[in-house]
């Protein structure tokens, strides 16, 4: 079953202090499974590599091969987002950043458990009736 996929997650594949058990069980599962993302997916990962190199995690050539290997992976950007009256709405009832809202209404609209490593987003998906993975 496909499943929504927090940038939160993804850090952990390539920055080695976000890497953690679960991290690497959400990577698995793309072995078998597709990914869906909200669009503004592509800025956050852009910037997560950006800021990497700038504090020397990561060297520009490593990075661009990150994104490379990312786009080999079986992971679809959903072009819907709504616009920022529902994003803002959803962001006050949960309490969470309208990013982080982006991808819970994704996970809503389509009805998919999300896989997410932030501890704020688990929670509104559990008060939101969205299966955490």
């Amino acid at each position: 079953m496909p499943f929504v996929l927090d940038n939160s997650v993804v850090t952990g594949w390539y920055i080695e202090s976000q890497a953690t058990d679960y991290t690497e069980a959400i990577v698995a599962k793309l072995e078998t499974d597709r990914a869906i993302v909200p669009a503004l997916w592509e800025l956050e990962f852009a910037n997560v590599l950006k800021t990497a190199c700038t504090r020397g995690k990561l060297d520009i050539d490593t990075a661009r091969q990150i994104v490379d290997s990312i786009c080999a992976l079986p992971i679809e950007i959903d072009q819907g987002t709504p616009g920022p009256r529902q994003i803002l709405e959803l962001a006050m009832r949960y309490n969470l950043s309208s990013y982080d809202a982006a991808y819970l209404e994704l996970a809503m609209r389509h009805g998919l458990p999300i896989a997410c490593q932030d501890g704020k987003l688990r929670d509104a998906a559990k008060a939101a009736g969205v299966t955490a993975l």
